[in-house]
């Protein structure tokens, strides 16, 4: 990260300020990831009255963000005194292969933030954010990869919040607590079709030692267009438990996680899910890594379940450039077609879904830096 002064900031950003202060400080940040994937198992061929993938194909594709999102962004502080700050957070994503952003995310979709934090009651923020449900990223041995946890939730825990008021706790022997709530801003509290999001909110635990971590998580997420729980992928409440054992050069992480919606009306008659990974991280050397683990799904009502294997590893060139790859392969019941990304639920080509009962198998190899 590149420290700027207040006054190179207002010149980068043109805001205009007047006198720079001496304890005010902004940080510009990013990652940059890129890499080549080879997939088997890719749909092909289009029903001409269900729409359905016909057939299953393989491809070599060039793709941005699959060990990690590329983004940019800027964090700054201004001490009031008194163990007291004035904080503010703005962060972009944007694909390494096209150097475009996401299509309707805007500038800073990920982080657009200004708040308080005090050394001893905690932070306060307003604006967008990712959602609390992002707090299982430290228990994925894979870090909510392309090929991870995400895979089998179809994403469900990437999602980004506008309209939030969240607050994060000091840590008070071991415990630190997070809160957020999204407002809806529409004349039902929980969405009714007039904005863009419908009512969100989420509470996560966490306690840490020095040999272990423990997290809980509860998360809720309206449908924008009802207000109501009609999506197991997507709106739904989500109940997680994660535990991190740090032993030497080793991590062991093991994770039971459940998603519940009221209906099923845009996730197939699928209304409840059942998640359980497990992993280890071996920091082999100060520089390499390898990783191993293993991601399950059970889906109701017919969906299925499916099992996530993989395994991967980075190498840091430096403290901010490393290579990374991973194989993998996702194994499906009769009637579940879960993929090695996390794509949308249905069969047709565009979600990228294997076909029902088929597995997706891949292998990926790439570089990331940080600046």
């Amino acid at each position: 990260m590149k420290k700027l002064t207040a006054v190179a900031l207002a010149s980068v950003l043109a805001t205009g300020a007047g006198v720079a202060r001496a304890q005010s400080s902004v940080t510009l940040y990013g990652r940059i990831d890129a890499g080549l994937e080879y997939m088997t198992g890719v749909p092909t061929g289009q029903n001409p009255v269900t729409g359905a993938a016909t057939g299953s194909s393989h491809r070599f594709k060039a793709e941005s963000g699959d060990w990690g999102t590329s983004l940019w962004g800027f964090k700054g502080v201004e001490d009031l005194g008194g163990g007291t700050k004035a904080v503010f957070h703005l962060e972009g994503a944007f694909s390494t292969m096209t150097g475009q952003g996401p299509s309707n995310g805007g500038l800073f979709d990920r982080y657009a933030t200004v708040g308080i934090a005090d050394d001893h009651f905690g932070t306060v923020l307003l604006g967008k954010e990712l959602f609390l449900s992002n707090g299982v990223w430290d228990f994925d041995p894979f870090g909510q990869s392309n090929w991870s946890s995400a895979s089998l939730v179809r994403g469900r825990n990437w999602n980004h919040t506008s309209n939030n008021i969240s607050y994060q706790s000091p840590t008070i022997a071991g415990f630190d607590i997070s809160g957020q709530y999204a407002l809806s801003n529409a004349t039902n509290w929980n969405g009714n079709g007039t904005t863009a999001q419908g009512r969100a909110d989420a509470i996560q635990i966490t306690y840490t030692q020095p040999v272990f971590q423990i997290r809980a998580i509860y998360d809720e997420w309206r449908d924008a267009a009802n207000g109501t729980l009609d999506d197991a992928f997507n709106f739904s409440r989500e109940y997680f438990g994660g535990v991190n054992v740090f032993l030497g050069k080793f991590k062991l992480q093991a994770v039971y996680q459940q998603s519940h919606s009221t209906s099923g009306a845009l996730s197939g008659g699928i209304t409840t899910t059942s998640q359980e990974w497990g992993g280890v991280t071996w920091q082999a050397t100060p520089a390499a890594a390898l990783i191993a683990a293993v991601y399950h799904i059970n889906a109701n009502n017919g969906g299925g379940n499916a099992t996530l294997y993989t395994i991967g590893g980075t190498y840091n060139l430096t403290k901010r450039t490393l290579l990374d790859f991973q194989i993998a392969t996702a194994r499906n019941s009769a009637n579940a077609n879960f993929g090695l990304n996390a794509n949308s639920f249905g069969d047709t080509t565009a979600t990228d879904n294997p076909l029902p009962g088929h597995s997706q198998s891949g292998a990926y190899a790439g570089i990331q830096h940080l600046f």
